[in-house]
């Protein structure tokens, strides 16, 4: 049984419309959700964890409606606003929320201490919320969304506002907990970081589901944008002369003594077609870089083919 399915879910807020006609199954794994604010990810977030029904279609976590109190069992939740009892430890914090999942005390307790040293916090947990850095408090958050061992985990905006070196621990736990089977929502506008971190992007826009993918994946579907890519090789000028002779090859710009810049379609035929003209010239390739193979590169050529459809 697939973990979660969104079937043809549609939500609208009066005459906005938040999400239109979504279908998409969540699979074991980490996958990023990416969009401008307004396209529609926190209403995909809400709908994912129960908060909000749909208007149209159906948001099922295993098998049951996420609307209910069985499949919310499954669903761990760390959203992007705070909402403490200030006065409270992050430890009790964390504890009473397992004791709402249904933990005995002594059960509650224990895992709680689980969670918090996972998150890096055994050290402050004892202190009061309101002394909390935003890293700090992002750490709770996270702390509280796994102590009943979800299967999926909802991360809306996780990283935001923890330093570098907490990011590189959060993102070590993140592919921990999927290497553990765990399905890992994460919305995020540090594209950057999805780059390395997610196996399957959805780049949502106006409520709909422009792509959805490995990032490699999405971009070889971009056939009407050249892919950028760089090149360092001995002979560089008569490669430059062999290349520009190509179909695939738009354009070459001869950057300096050794070095191309190449845009060019359908890259996978012109690696063919580049291996030939290599081994043809007898010509030796140092490096090779496709540039805009980017979260935030195939995110931007989705933009422009939605604002400027050809």
């Amino acid at each position: 049984m697939t973990l979660c399915q969104i079937d043809h879910v549609s939500k609208w807020y009066g005459p906005v419309i938040g999400l239109n006609d979504v279908t998409l199954d969540i699979e074991p794994g980490i996958t990023g959700l990416v969009g401008h604010n307004g396209a529609g990810k926190s209403t995909m977030i809400k709908l994912l964890t129960g908060e909000l029904h749909p208007s149209l279609g159906s948001v099922r976590i295993q098998g049951r409606s996420a609307w209910s109190a069985a499949a919310k069992r499954h669903i761990g939740h760390c959203p992007d606003v705070d909402a403490f009892y200030e006065e409270m430890s992050g430890r009790t914090f964390v504890t009473t929320i397992a004791r709402l999942h249904g933990f005995s005390p002594r059960a509650a307790r224990a895992r709680t201490d689980e969670v918090i040293a996972q998150v890096g916090m055994a050290d402050r947990a004892n202190r009061p919320l309101a002394t909390y850095s935003k890293g700090m408090r992002q750490r709770i958050k996270l702390a509280q969304a796994l102590v009943h061992d979800p299967d999926l985990i909802v991360l809306d905006e996780p990283l935001n506002g923890v330093d570098p070196v907490g990011r590189v621990e959060l993102i070590r736990l993140f592919r921990e907990l999927r290497d553990r089977g765990k399905a890992i929502l994460i919305s995020s506008h540090l594209l950057d970081e999805m780059d390395t971190l997610a196996d399957r992007i959805l780049f949502i826009c106006r409520g709909r589901i422009l792509a959805s993918g490995s990032l490699a994946e999405i971009r070889a579907m971009l056939d009407n944008h050249p892919s950028k890519i760089r090149l360092k090789a001995a002979g560089a000028r008569i490669l430059a002369t062999r290349l520009l002779s190509l179909e695939t090859v738009q354009s070459v710009d001869l950057s300096n003594r050794d070095e191309l810049r190449l845009e060019v379609l359908r890259v996978k035929e012109f690696f063919g077609q580049l291996a030939e003209v290599v081994s043809r010239e007898g010509l030796d390739i140092e490096r090779l870089h496709v540039i805009d193979a980017s979260t935030k590169a195939v995110f931007d050529y989705l933009m422009e083919t939605v604002n400027h459809p050809r």
